[in-house]
């Protein structure tokens, strides 16, 4: 299996977000893309670097608007006396549909959801080699391979249209499974971050030619806590295209491999021809987030189960977040998912 990586994704070093009205240092550190890796190729990956299939493919999901916010905000921010190294907002809109402040704090305001997804000198070309990842992952299976590993980091799946939240600014998963469909495939997502998708849920609400399925610990709860829940089904056109599979705390393999089963069902059902895996490492024991309780043997049985499924298969790398176990958790799923095609 060949992994895509590149080398500008280490340059967002973000210092901190804030939780529980505490400013703590921020967990997705590019010591993440060390320990990812080396369980990548511990599974047998070669590591290559992602071709610049420029702005189109990220555009085709992202408003101008916003491209043009995060490539600016952070040069406009520090022109503003006395403030912090980051970008973090303090002010939000009641919705989206309020006025557009020409200020960079009401900017940073109505484009970040959170504290969690702090901007910085890097940030922008970071996240854009990171979408970049995931696009030539796309590519190569559109090339003819069976499975990709991208190591897209920052992540992706909590950025909305016009919306960064939850350490994600541009939606690595969602610009892939797009991709693949302007190329005349069938894509469902298949998040199994321990955290609900909902940037995905939200680009492709309204829409039916791109199937979103997640399971998540159950967001009454737990980050994202405004969606994620199963009565949200989907829109207009996308009425019963969007699945989602809360589970309680805690839950453990066998729970959890229950409903993965339901998941691959409804991709079954869909008609997909291709799945990109919203690949989240932090549903692990272990993982600081704490939110559900899956093993090393459970990650290898969740790799094994997505193989069975029978498609092409691009994995894009969302959450895990630094524990001893990282490498060996990634190494886990892909190869589960090698050994159950060969």
């Amino acid at each position: 299996m060949k992994a895509i990586f590149d080398d500008r994704q280490r340059k967002h070093q973000p210092k901190h977000f804030m939780a529980n009205g505490k400013l703590l240092p921020n967990p997705e550190q590019a010591e993440r893309i060390e320990r990812l890796l080396i369980g990548a190729r511990a599974a047998g990956c070669s590591v290559e670097a992602p071709k610049d299939a420029g702005l189109g493919p990220i555009a085709a999901l992202h408003s101008p608007e916003y491209l043009v916010f995060l490539q600016n905000i952070h040069a406009r921010w520090r022109l503003i006396e006395g403030a912090g190294e980051e970008v973090i907002p303090n002010i939000h809109p009641a919705n989206r549909r309020d006025s557009y402040p020409k200020s960079a704090v009401g900017q940073a305001g109505y484009h970040q959801a959170d504290t969690a997804c702090p901007i910085a000198q890097g940030t922008w070309e970071a996240a854009y080699w990171s979408a970049q990842t995931a696009i030539t992952g796309a590519d190569l299976l559109l090339a003819g391979e069976a499975s990709v590993y991208a190591l897209s980091r920052p992540p992706g799946h909590h950025a909305f249209g016009a919306l960064a939240g939850g350490f994600c600014f541009l939606n690595n998963s969602g610009i892939a499974a797009e991709r693949l469909r302007a190329k005349g495939l069938r894509p469902a997502i298949l998040d199994v971050d321990v955290h609900h998708g909902n940037g995905t849920q939200g680009i492709f609400y309204h829409r039916s030619d791109v199937l979103t399925v997640s399971l998540h610990a159950d967001p009454e709860r737990f980050y994202p806590f405004f969606w994620g829940q199963a009565h949200e089904r989907g829109a207009g056109e996308g009425l019963g295209y969007n699945l989602n599979l809360p589970m309680a705390r805690g839950t453990t393999d066998d729970a959890y491999l229950d409903t993965l089963k339901i998941a691959l069902q409804r991709i079954d059902a869909f008609g997909a021809d291709v799945v990109v895996v919203a690949l989240g490492l932090d549903a692990f024991v272990g993982d600081p987030f704490k939110g559900f309780a899956i093993t090393e043997t459970g990650f290898s049985r969740i790799g094994a189960a997505i193989a069975k499924a029978g498609l092409p298969c691009l994995f894009v790398q969302e959450g895990g977040y630094l524990c001893d176990e990282l490498s060996a958790n990634l190494t886990a799923v892909l190869t589960g998912f090698h050994q159950s095609i060969a």
